[in-house]
């Protein structure tokens, strides 16, 4: 599988402004500061893509970026991937949090083309609250055409007794680490096969 480009596409405030559901999407979310817009463009192999605000929780839009890839000779799909606005830091008004909220959850809830959920989680704090309410309110409906994956970013940041702690308590999970771009290719890989997969595109 081979990345062949990517580009930024839009960015909505809401579920009735995103573009029209032509291709699978894969949402990543997770706390301000955990390093989606770093993650987001290592995938798409950009230096600037997805770019991230000075101050957490800054960002308030959901913004979409169109990716192509060539799965072999005959074929090319392309893949949305959709850059949520991080939580647990923003400094807004309780009205305007509440409508961000609202906004989040109805994209969530009602985006018919989500195919996989990335939740992101920064490796030296693997068990917070604000983390695992994520991944229980995304459970609640998981369609059985989606599926929830959990990446822990910053894993460079652990020694290797963390690392390997951090492995054996979250087997199923994935680990990035922004300074080491060997391994980006299994990522996309894996992304993209969990995303097509549960459409029937790939075995």
């Amino acid at each position: 599988m081979q990345l062949l480009k990517s580009s930024f596409v839009t960015s909505a405030q809401n579920i009735h402004q995103c573009p029209p559901q032509l291709f699978s999407e894969i949402v990543f979310l997770g706390r301000s500061n955990v390093g989606k817009s770093t993650f987001i463009n290592l995938l798409c192999n950009q230096k600037k893509l997805a770019k991230s605000s000075q101050t957490p929780g800054k960002t308030q839009l959901i913004n979409f970026f169109l990716t192509e890839w060539q799965m072999d000779s005959d074929n090319i799909v392309k893949v949305y991937f959709v850059d949520l606005p991080g939580f647990g830091y923003a400094k807004v008004s309780k009205t305007k949090k509440e409508l961000w909220n609202k906004n989040l959850v109805e994209f969530l809830q009602k985006r018919d083309n989500i195919r996989l959920f990335v939740h992101l989680v920064d490796s030296r704090h693997p068990n917070l609250e604000i983390d695992n309410n994520l991944a229980l309110f995304v459970n609640q409906f998981l369609r059985g055409d989606q599926r929830l994956v959990r990446v822990f970013t910053k894993f460079d940041k652990l020694n290797s007794s963390e690392k390997s702690k951090l492995k054996q308590k979250f087997k199923d999970s994935k680990f990035s680490s922004s300074l080491k771009n060997d391994s980006i290719v299994e990522m996309r890989e894996f992304l993209i096969n969990q995303a097509l997969g549960s459409l029937g595109v790939l075995d």
